[in-house]
C-alpha cells in the first residue's frame, strides 16, 4: 500500500495526538512527517514528495506552490489563510483548507476582556501601581459601560459568540456585516449598520473581526480614525495589517481616539511595533486564540480535512477554494 505523505512543517508539539486519531479512525494509508526548519534545507526540498502540507507561518507563495507538483492540499490549523496564495493553489489544483470557528469562544472572551480592561483601565492602573503610583484617578476619565455602543466589523462566529456576553454587559451592539441581513443580526440582538462610516461614527468601542484580504488591508487608517469619537476605543483581534499602525500610533498620541487594545501587530516576524512605546495601549502577543481546547480542536479539524482529500478522495468540508474540485 502506497501511503500519502503529509508534511507538518514547524508545527508546535509532537504528532502523537494525530497518530492516535488515525488509529482510532482506522486510517492506514496516511504517513505523517514532522519537520522543523534547521536553516540547512529549504522548505520546498522538504515538501517535494508531500501530498499534503500543514504550515503555520510558512509563506505558500505562487513560486513555492508551483515547485510542488505532487501537492494536493494545504491544510491550515488556523482561520486566516493570508500566508497562502489561494489563486495560485487553485490554478495548480491544490485544495486549501482552514479551521473556521475552532477558537471562537477563546477570541470572543479575549475581546470581552479587552473591552472591560479598557473601560476600567485595569492594565493601565496595574502598570501605574507597579511604578509606585497609588492613584485611583490615574489616566483617562472612566464611564459606565452600560448603554455604550460596541461596534463590530463583520459578524462571523466570534462576534456571534460574543453576543450573550455583550448582552450581559447591557451595551448596544452595532454591526457592519454586508453579508448578514437585518433580521439575522436582530436575532442575536445586534443592529445593522448600513455603512462603515456609521459604524465608525457611532461606536464607543470598535472591535474588528474580519480576515485579511485586499479589501481589509489597512481598513483602519488615518481617515477612519478621524471619523471615530475622540472618546472611542479600538480593539483588534483580527490581523495586524487590518490596521495601518502608523496612523493608529499617531491617533493615540494626538488624542484622535482614547485608547486601543490589540492582539496582533503589523510585523509579527520581527515582533516590533511603535505601539509598544505608548501608554494608552494594551497589547497581547497574538494569544487570543490560545487554549488547550482550541489547539486540539484545530488539530483534529485539520487532520479531518487531510483525510477527506487524501485518504477518502472527498471534497474537504472546510475548503477555502471550492472551485478547485
Amino acid at each position: 500500500m502506497v501511503k500519502k505523505r503529509i508534511l507538518y512543517y514547524n508545527i508546535d508539539d509532537s504528532l502523537d495526538y494525530e497518530r492516535v486519531l488515525l488509529t482510532e479512525w482506522g486510517i492506514q494509508n496516511i504517513e505523517l512527517v514532522e519537520v522543523r526548519d534547521d536553516g540547512q534545507k529549504p522548505f520546498v526540498d522538504h515538501a517535494r514528495d508531500a501530498d499534503g502540507v500543514v504550515v503555520e507561518y510558512q509563506q505558500m507563495t505562487r513560486k513555492v506552490i508551483e515547485r510542488l507538483p505532487k501537492l494536493k492540499i494545504i491544510a491550515l490549523q488556523a482561520i486566516g489563510v493570508d500566508n497562502v496564495d489561494v489563486a495560485a493553489a487553485t490554478e495548480q489544483g491544490v485544495c486549501v483548507t482552514n479551521c473556521p470557528g475552532f477558537c471562537s469562544e477563546e477570541v470572543a472572551l479575549h475581546t470581552i476582556g479587552m473591552i472591560i480592561d479598557l473601560t476600567r483601565k485595569i492594565t493601565f492602573l496595574d502598570r501605574s501601581v507597579r511604578q509606585g503610583k497609588w492613584d485611583p484617578l490615574y489616566g483617562y476619565k472612566t464611564h459606565r459601560l452600560a448603554g455604550k455602543t460596541v461596534g463590530l466589523y463583520f459578524f462571523g462566529s466570534i462576534p456571534q459568540a460574543m453576543m450573550p456576553m455583550l448582552r450581559a454587559l447591557k451595551v448596544k451592539v452595532l454591526a457592519y456585516a454586508p453579508t448578514k441581513t437585518e433580521a439575522f443580526l436582530k436575532r442575536y440582538g445586534a443592529e445593522k449598520a448600513e455603512t462603515f462610516e456609521k459604524l465608525l461614527t457611532k461606536s464607543d468601542i470598535l472591535s474588528l473581526h474580519c480576515p485579511l484580504m485586499d479589501t481589509t488591508m489597512h481598513l483602519i487608517s488615518e481617515r477612519e480614525l478621524k471619523l471615530m469619537k475622540k472618546s472611542a476605543f479600538l480593539i483588534n483581534t483580527a490581523r495586524g495589517k487590518v490596521v495601518d499602525e502608523k496612523s493608529l500610533v499617531k491617533a493615540l498620541k494626538t488624542g484622535e481616539i482614547k485608547a486601543a487594545a490589540v492582539d496582533v501587530i503589523e510585523d509579527e516576524i520581527t515582533e516590533k511595533s511603535d505601539l509598544f512605546t505608548l501608554e494608552n495601549t494594551i497589547i497581547t502577543p497574538h494569544s487570543a486564540f490560545v487554549s488547550e481546547d482550541s489547539f486540539y480542536n484545530a488539530r483534529k479539524m485539520t487532520l479531518e480535512q487531510l483525510i477527506q482529500r487524501l485518504s477518502k478522495n472527498q471534497k474537504p468540508s472546510h475548503l477555502v477554494n471550492p472551485s478547485v474540485i
